[in-house]
């Protein structure tokens, strides 16, 4: 079959390599149908290099059963079925208080495991979520970034007739942006550089949006939206330092700010936003992974329950559709940034 694999920076390559084999009894092997570019492959790829040299990159897909183990009940062969690409370990305190996402032992396909870049996976039928065949494929690259998102808001205290502010109108922001929507945000803010990306934010459900390259402006613009109050929530989602400093600007007195992108560099706080945490109140809450109790968890099943009955829209937020033989030249093409790409869909047949 063929898989792409990761060697070093900047360095992928698209090999023939061995069908993966049912090795225990709870193995399932799928073939995928559909994958999906997530923004910290890219980070891999352009800055920090593989976990592991030769690893088959990507994580974020699903596919059809096709094999399983002599254990496995709960899935059939010819099943639709979506991937959590996280394996914990089970074992490790976190894990014991169902904290998955906390595990200090975790694997995660396309890091420490063959991962979806490739024409058939082999995975332990607990990271396993069996879809409607009715939903598209496309949609299976989108049920993890999807949980990922949802798992941080069910940490918030966002509800019907929130204000909400998102940073960053990627795949995550998109994706924030409906997820405030379906919990009942009565006005959600969007923030980006990039028009193209705003005008996605307006598409899926965004009010108000700002083109924030000039801090001081779009603050203003902000403010006079919102009579300088701040919003119940604000989403930081673009993983850039300076947004991530920004992000304290829009918080309102006892607000909350939810943390989701993931910066690759230094974020510095300037005085007065370090003691806006205190005289304000706020809470500032983390989020990783998607995963909770009982394994994978809420976010799973409740992003394929939205996605399936077309509450989540996701074909917006797709620019580009390609097979495996394109993927070393796309990624180049995103790190290049002489174009905007969106959700990047990959097709190995």
């Amino acid at each position: 079959m063929k898989a792409l694999r990761f060697y070093q920076q900047r360095t992928v390559r698209l090999e023939t390599v061995p069908m993966p084999t049912i090795e225990t009894v709870d193995d399932v092997i799928v073939r995928i149908k559909a994958a999906g570019i997530c923004g910290s492959d890219v980070s891999r790829y352009a800055k920090l290099g593989p976990h592991q040299a030769g690893i088959t990159f990507g994580h974020e897909g699903g596919g059809v059963v096709v094999a399983r183990g002599t254990n496995v009940t709960a899935i059939e062969v010819g099943d639709h079925v979506a991937i959590c690409p996280s394996q914990p370990c089970q074992t490790c305190q976190a894990c014991l208080r169902g904290q998955y996402s906390q595990c200090d032992q975790m694997l995660v396909l396309g890091a420490q495991l063959p991962g979806v870049f490739a024409d058939y996976v082999c995975v332990p039928q607990k990271m396993l979520i069996p879809i409607p065949q009715t939903m598209p494929f496309d949609e299976l690259a989108f049920v993890e970034p999807t949980a990922v998102v949802l798992h941080g808001l069910l940490k918030t205290e966002l509800r019907p007739g929130s204000t909400v502010a998102v940073i960053g109108c990627g795949t995550i922001g998109l994706l924030a942006i409906q997820w405030a929507r379906i919990f009942g945000a009565k006005m959600i803010h969007a923030f980006d550089i990039d028009q193209m990306k705003l005008q996605l934010a307006t598409t899926v459900g965004a009010h108000q949006t700002y083109q924030s390259q000039e801090a001081t402006t779009t603050l203003a613009a902000f403010q006079q939206q919102t009579n300088t109050a701040g919003v119940d929530l604000v989403i930081e989602a673009s993983g850039s330092p300076v947004a991530t400093e920004q992000a304290f600007a829009y918080a309102k007195r006892g607000g909350e700010l939810l943390l989701l992108g993931i910066p690759y560099a230094d974020v510095t706080l300037h005085r007065s936003f370090f003691e806006k945490i205190m005289r304000h109140e706020l809470t500032i809450k983390g989020s990783w992974h998607s995963m909770s109790a009982p394994f994978p968890g809420q976010a799973y099943h409740t992003s394929i329950h939205f996605l399936n009955r077309q509450q989540l829209k996701v074909a917006p937020l797709i620019t580009h559709r390609i097979g495996l033989s394109d993927l070393p030249a796309m990624f180049e093409r995103i790190v290049s940034d002489k174009e905007i790409v969106g959700k990047v869909i990959i097709y190995p047949e």
